[in-house]
């Protein structure tokens, strides 16, 4: 039986079920939206860098500080913004967080100087957390609370087609700065994420079905009663360890990996290729993933792979220098490389149900989100003070780490009932 949470989440459908067809336009109109935010409010930042740092007399660090406070003003918040989620659906919050993302890229086609490029990035930081992947997954969560396997092809049609955005903008912005110049570029940019996330986030979306003082009274207590339960249970925190860990790792190679490709030996063209692999092996992992959860459990497949990942890392500094074996490195560490964007959402709702999902996600993002801003500056450090190879080593501990707490997790979670007391 369905809680009054839970209920009130199908109403949103408009009182039952979400049917076949909206829910799936649902999911399309994700896909494209997720696709041209990250690939505007994100990745086009590493195009603009350069132009930046000239017309703005900043060194590249300054300039890419300010991608690193639109990281972490996303982190800061997510917990709102899940709750927010969880209580209102996503229609206003998204539409609103689209309104803003291209506000923010159109002022920060006019900034001069450095308050101003910070500035323009705490407001760029504010609209992901309102309109990027955790947003997106509370909406396609709540629209198929009762539907395992649609949660799950939603989720993962969203992530494949998203997981395209670097591959579609990072050529796209490199032509446009070409011929029109960085600040037209990013006129461009807003024009087309507006015209596209404005409508389809508040068309496409639908208005949450009001509910009556009483029970909507009821469900807000249900969702403090589960986030409050489960954030003092060892299991949560098994999941923030796992998914902290495998995020700052990822970002440290994703970050890194031309760099020290080049430092292997290899030339740029050959690692900025090899990188490029990332992305696509991305989509290659969800599908392995998502396959191999309807026979194995999500959390000890995900253990594996991020186990995977370490050796992958520990082997680059001692293959990394021939062809093959940079190739064979790389290619193992990317089939982990999206995977926690699908695993976390499957772990939560199978522990915690869909009620509380966004408060709850928005409480791991908390860390994780703003781990993948600081752990490749942290890299950075540590390779100028002790060389890549303890970087290397760094980022093999994390995955190991990763790797432990879920198998953890999963241990816990089918514990004899009369032995999970205090623990689940």
């Amino acid at each position: 039986m369905s809680s009054p949470a839970e209920t009130a989440a199908l109403e949103q459908q408009g009182g039952g079920p979400p049917r076949s067809r909206h829910g799936w336009r649902v999911v399309a109109a994700l896909a494209v939206t997720q696709t041209i935010g990250y690939g505007v409010l994100y990745y086009a930042f590493s195009v603009f860098l350069a132009p930046m740092a000239r017309d703005l007399h900043a060194t590249p660090a300054q300039i890419a500080a300010a991608l690193t406070l639109s990281v972490l003003i996303a982190a800061v918040c997510a917990p709102l913004v899940g709750r927010l989620l969880d209580a209102r659906g996503g229609r206003v919050l998204m539409t609103a967080g689209s309104l803003l993302g291209t506000t923010a890229v159109l002022a920060w086609s006019r900034v001069e100087s450095l308050p101003q490029l910070y500035a323009v990035f705490a407001l760029v930081g504010a609209a992901c957390s309102l309109v990027l992947y955790e947003a997106a997954f509370a909406v396609i969560v709540s629209l198929y609370a009762g539907n395992e396997r649609s949660r799950v092809n939603g989720l993962l049609a969203l992530t494949i087609v998203a997981g395209f955005a670097s591959s579609i903008f990072l050529p796209l912005t490199g032509l446009l700065v070409d011929r029109y110049g960085w600040r037209t570029a990013l006129v461009i940019l807003a024009l087309i994420y507006g015209l596209a996330a404005i409508p389809l986030h508040a068309l496409v979306l639908r208005r949450r079905a009001g509910m009556a003082g009483t029970q909507a009274s009821a469900a807000a207590r249900e969702r403090a009663a589960i986030v409050q339960a489960a954030t003092r249970r060892r299991p949560f925190w098994l999941l923030v360890i796992a998914f902290t860990a495998n995020g700052g790792a990822v970002a440290t190679v994703a970050v890194l990996l031309i760099t020290y490709l080049i430092h292997l030996g290899h030339p740029p063209v050959l690692a900025a290729t090899l990188a490029g692999l990332l992305g696509v092996l991305s989509v290659t992992g969800r599908l392995i993933t998502t396959g191999l959860q309807t026979r194995l459990p999500a959390a000890l497949i995900a253990a594996a792979i991020f186990a995977l990942q370490g050796v992958a890392v520990l082997l680059l500094p001692l293959i990394g220098r021939s062809v093959a074996g940079a190739i064979g490195a790389v290619l193992l560490f990317g089939l982990g490389f999206g995977i926690a964007s699908i695993t976390l959402p499957h772990l939560l709702v199978g522990r915690y149900g869909t009620a509380a999902y966004a408060s709850l996600a928005g409480r791991i993002a908390v860390f994780s989100v703003a781990d993948k801003a600081l752990a490749p500056l942290g890299a950075v450090a540590l390779a100028q003070a002790a060389g890549y190879g303890w970087v290397m080593g760094a980022v093999a501990a994390a995955c190991a780490i990763a790797a432990f707490a879920l198998v953890a997790y999963h241990r816990l979670q089918f514990r004899p009932a009369s032995n999970q007391e205090g623990l689940s």
